[in-house]
């Protein structure tokens, strides 16, 4: 596994991803499983919301880590936006919290802007840091325009970093994005780095080019759509799968390296833009 210094945390370039997992009750072993398989193999982050699943996701993390040393785990849960007030927010950690079975996240973000203003969250997270319950704060679904306002606040650089969407059939933030946060010290954590297991309709791993790359380097189409999004500096990706097979094959992409050559072809059948786009979100 490949390492990155986050803001003087030592994590992994890949983390394991929990979106749709904890739902159904015949998936909970193999699920419990892969995210095990991941935690015994270097990826020591595991991404969660209080959204998945009503907070079955929290529970299946907090089953899953239950064996582990919790000093090693970097934990990272999401708030919804009607529930970033500072009142509000203490209640939803707790809930978090006691579903994950531990007393703390390692990194707690606003899943989406909503109507509370950045002020009020601000001062809410930094309560929660200074109580003990989180020891990083973030924001998830920001673009470029969010990320300006959220430093105009006071004390809102000390943000850990954002979560977006992006991989190869979604590349709108490397136009201004992830260039800024590059800038200004902010990691990126990339969610759905695969596409979805390209599920969406984009016909990435049926591609010829992605196909004869990935064969050159003995590797799935997937491995190498994975090994192309954590080619950016300072970014985390967090691939979601249910089975402990999958999260090897997710693992071994940290391995693989691109060479410029192989980028500029990829570049020529899947584009960087050109042009500002709207925030790709699902």
């Amino acid at each position: 596994m490949r390492y990155l210094d986050f803001k003087g945390e030592r994590l992994p370039v890949i983390g394991m991803g929990t979106w749709h997992m904890g739902d159904d009750p015949n998936k909970r072993g193999g699920e419990i499983q892969a995210l095990r398989y991941g935690l015994e193999h270097g990826s020591s982050l595991i991404d969660t919301a209080e959204m998945y699943g009503d907070g079955h996701s929290e529970k299946l993390v907090g089953a899953a880590i239950k064996p582990y040393t919790r000093e090693k785990l970097f934990l990272i849960s999401k708030f919804y936006p009607q529930n970033a007030s500072i009142e509000r927010m203490k209640q939803s950690l707790t809930a978090s919290l006691n579903r994950l079975q531990t007393d703390y996240l390692d990194l707690y973000l606003l899943h989406w802007r909503g109507q509370v203003p950045l002020k009020e969250t601000i001062t809410g997270l930094r309560q929660l840091q200074q109580a003990g319950k989180i020891r990083h704060w973030g924001v998830s679904n920001f673009d470029t325009v969010d990320m300006l306002e959220l430093f105009q606040e006071t004390n809102g650089a000390d943000v850990f970093a954002n979560e977006d969407l992006y991989n190869l059939a979604d590349r709108g933030v490397e136009y201004d994005l992830l260039p800024w946060q590059l800038k200004n010290k902010v990691p990126f954590i990339a969610y759905s780095p695969i596409a979805q297991g390209d599920s969406r309709g984009q016909q990435l791993t049926g591609n010829p080019v992605i196909q004869k790359i990935a064969k050159a380097h003995q590797i799935t189409p997937l491995q190498l759509l994975l090994a192309w999004t954590i080619r950016q500096p300072q970014l985390i990706a967090i691939p979601q799968t249910s089975q402990w097979e999958h999260m090897q094959a997710n693992l071994a992409a940290a391995e693989v390296t691109l060479t410029p050559a192989e980028l500029v072809q990829i570049d020529a059948v899947f584009p960087a833009p050109t042009k500002k786009r709207p925030l790709a979100i699902i």
